[in-house]
Formats: C-alpha cells, structure tokens, sequence
C-alpha cells in the first residue's frame, strides 16, 4: 500500500512539474490565409495576436471578429492538446478526474 501511494505522489509530482513547463510552451494558430494569427501558451493563456494590416482595409468588422474568434478558439485548443497529449504520457493514458 506504501508504495502505491508513493508512485502516485511520483506521478503527482511530475504532472505539476509538466503543467509548469507546458505553461512556458507556445502554440500559434492561423486563419484566414494567415491573415490573423494568435499565439497561446499551453494554459490557455493568449499571448499575442496579429492582424494582417489589408484586413483593416476592407473595413469588414464582423470578418474580422469572426477570423479573431476562430484563431483564438484554434490556438487554446492545440494548446489544450499538446498539455493532454504530455499529461497522458505520464499517466499512462488513464482519465484521471480532475484533468481536462
């Protein structure tokens, strides 16, 4: 029983430890023929967003929103991704509660 609940303080310990450097990674995501670009952190967090400048000129507020929407929307979820994908490799693929 000792060592099971040591492996699972292991386990623990190195899903923080990744959630912390995936936090540190950054995903990109694209729309519109690159003419809006979002740059995420694998915690959800946006970093950054670039507006191609002959969006401005079309005057198309509405495409606009629409092309930010969906490249924010792109971004968390590759970021979201790339934190399951790690935290499965620790847990062995088991769904733990609590985690996405």
């Amino acid at each position: 029983m000792n060592e099971l609940i040591r492996q699972a303080q292991m386990m623990q310990k190195k899903m923080l430890r990744t959630q912390e450097e995936m936090g540190k990674k950054e995903v990109e995501a694209s729309v519109g023929g690159g003419m809006v670009s979002v740059k995420a952190n694998c915690q959800g967090e946006v970093l950054a967003i670039r507006i191609d400048p002959s969006v401005m000129e079309s005057g198309d507020a509405e495409m606009l929103q629409d092309l930010v929407l969906a490249a924010v929307n792109e971004a968390v979820k590759k970021g979201k991704d790339m934190m399951q994908s790690e935290l499965a490799q620790i847990t062995g693929g088991m769904k733990i509660p609590g985690l996405f």
